[in-house]
């Protein structure tokens, strides 16, 4: 296929996706801002703020985009909810993972919503910063971003006028980061959303609510837990005395970037009360080389699934990661100028859509290839990247009339 035949195709997919979200907008002129963000958060622009996609969509100021963001009215949980079923659609699979995590942003000043000084695990120290938390999509196909909220710390909560000089709703409380995963995947199991497991960090792991709801679901999931995480009436880590010498198994979670992960890795089962066709049991991982470091798991899963299994589940919680790297670095997710509320949930859903967009694009390009010609997949995967420059220059524009 040549390059411009593959820039059209690219253009008509993104096209099915602008008319998936067209009804959430009643007048032409925002269904039009709306197909001229999105290709500016797709173009090769240097940044994707309001300044910059005011020139790409030919407007001599930012106002008609700030006001896009701030003052139309069209609903961003509408367009998340648009969101899910385009991912689902092109990278569904049985057995794929819901995975949580959440982000900083960083911020000068005090004025945007939820800003403070704050830990950010994306800079991994206190700074002054918005945190959003995420549930990402994993599969054999790819991973996308398919939730988010931005968290609202008690210093902002209870502070009535720097709620309202940010629109934070009224009806927006302060909520716990693992209650509003909580909410994220009720919304993805109310959605029908396929797969079989749930990962995340140890700040979900350690919420019983966040177990319970999975287990209620029926799912499985591998949580990471601190090493204090008290289980059965005693410190995980205090669990490792009962490994065997010969309990430990060198497997890899996943390729990195310098290839396998490999690591040591081992299983102590545990009682809980009985489901048939269900175990659960503490998964621990040992640094190769530091025999002193460890990472626990909590874990649930079917019968027969295998050491190795779980340890890919483990592994699956960096695609998170990937979608944060992929999203900022390419369709602006932390480039935004905006302090509301109402306008960071809009420019972030936008840059999800976009995101799963590309997403998509990539997937397609190495579709159907076997292992043998991996190599020439990637390399269509890295051209697909190329779709965003053609779209930039209004290749495909149909969808809005």
């Amino acid at each position: 296929m040549t390059h411009a035949s593959e820039a059209h195709r690219w253009a008509d997919q993104l096209d099915d996706l602008i008319a998936r979200i067209a009804p959430r907008f009643s007048r032409i002129e925002p269904r039009r801002r709306a197909r001229a963000y999105l290709q500016g958060l797709l173009s090769p622009l240097e940044r994707k703020n309001g300044w910059h996609q005011a020139e790409a969509a030919g407007d001599a100021n930012p106002d008609g985009v700030q006001d896009f963001l701030a003052r139309m009215h069209w609903d961003a949980d509408a367009m998340r909810d648009d969101l899910q079923p385009f991912v689902v659609e092109h990278l569904s699979d049985p057995d794929a993972v819901l995975v949580l995590d959440e982000t900083g942003f960083l911020k000068k000043g005090d004025m945007s919503a939820g800003v403070k000084r704050q830990y950010s695990g994306t800079g991994g120290h206190i700074e002054n910063c918005q945190i959003g938390v995420f549930l990402a999509y994993a599969s054999r196909h790819g991973h996308a971003l398919i939730d988010r909220a931005l968290y609202l710390p008690e210093t902002w909560a209870f502070d009535a006028a720097r709620r309202a000089e940010a629109g934070v709703p009224e009806s927006v409380t302060f909520t716990t980061k693992p209650k509003l995963g909580q909410a994220m995947l009720k919304r993805a199991f109310a959605a029908g959303v396929p797969c079989t497991w749930v990962v995340g960090d140890s700040l979900y792991g350690a919420d019983h609510q966040t177990r319970r709801l999975i287990e209620v679901h029926g799912r499985g999931y591998v949580l990471a837990v601190t090493s204090a995480q008290r289980h059965v009436l005693k410190p995980v880590e205090d669990w490792l005395e009962d490994v065997p010498a010969r309990g430990w198994k060198r497997l890899s979670a996943g390729d990195g970037a310098k290839g396998p992960r490999l690591y040591d890795w081992a299983y102590l089962p545990y009682r809980t009360p009985p489901v048939p066709g269900w175990k659960t049991g503490l998964l621990i991982r040992r640094r190769k080389g530091r025999p002193h470091q460890f990472t626990f798991y909590l874990t649930r899963s079917p019968e027969e699934t295998s050491l190795a299994s779980l340890v890919r589940i483990a592994g699956q919680r960096w695609r998170i990661e990937s979608c944060f790297e992929e999203a900022k670095g390419e369709t602006g997710l932390d480039e935004y100028e905006v302090r509301a509320w109402t306008s960071w949930h809009r420019h972030i859903t936008l840059s999800m859509l976009a995101h799963a967009y590309l997403t998509v694009v990539r997937q397609h390009a190495i579709g159907g290839r076997s292992s043998r010609r991996a190599g020439r997949g990637v390399v269509a995967a890295q051209r697909a990247g190329g779709a965003a420059a053609a779209l930039a220059l209004g290749v495909g524009t149909t969808a809005f009339g």
